[in-house]
């Protein structure tokens, strides 16, 4: 059994437990036949990506989830095992611990007159920028905008856009949240 087809089992299989459902209560909801969704469940199926998708729809979770590695019930990540990137002035922290397909959460720490330039995303991508400590100051589209602690920002993330910490002395902290166009 391939690592795909066995991940597809153990996935699927957990994801109908969870639901407290049957084999013929999902196969009934997803419109796939019983002894096909058994299939799945053993890793003995070659499904196609119509099975995959209603099975997918069914289980309210995306194909990837059916297919990827199989999530463990707990992931505990210590502090110092969390890796932080430093980019230009900046240390960016993600805040969760696992990648989430088109989203990004990130805490940023600016040093004292820091900045960091970031990069134009995919057409449609929507930053949202939550200042938590000190200021920041966004720079987009031509625009400037200071955020204080607590201030709350929305702009498309597809422009040309600077995070800059106007203050020489203290540390700026905000929280960013990038949700990548499709």
């Amino acid at each position: 059994m391939t690592d795909i087809n066995r991940f597809l089992a153990d996935n699927i299989r957990r994801l109908r437990e969870a639901r407290n459902m049957s084999q013929q209560q999902i196969a009934k909801l997803s419109g796939i036949p019983r002894p096909t969704w058994a299939n799945l469940e053993t890793g003995t199926a070659n499904p196609t990506l119509a099975v995959l998708s209603k099975a997918a729809s069914a289980l309210n979770v995306s194909i990837e989830e059916l297919v990827g590695s199989p999530r463990s019930e707990f992931d505990f990540i210590p502090a110092a095992k969390v890796r932080i990137r430093k980019r230009q002035d900046a240390k960016l922290r993600p805040l969760i611990p696992e990648s989430l397909p088109g989203l990004e959460i990130l805490r940023t720490e600016l040093a004292p007159g820091g900045r960091v330039v970031g990069v134009p995303h995919t057409t449609g991508t929507r930053e949202y920028l939550t200042c938590e400590r000190g200021q920041v100051e966004l720079v987009a589209g031509g625009e400037h905008y200071l955020l204080n602690e607590g201030d709350m920002l929305a702009f498309r993330g597809d422009q040309r856009h600077s995070y800059i910490n106007p203050d020489k002395r203290n540390v700026s902290i905000s929280i960013s949240v990038v949700c990548f166009a499709n």
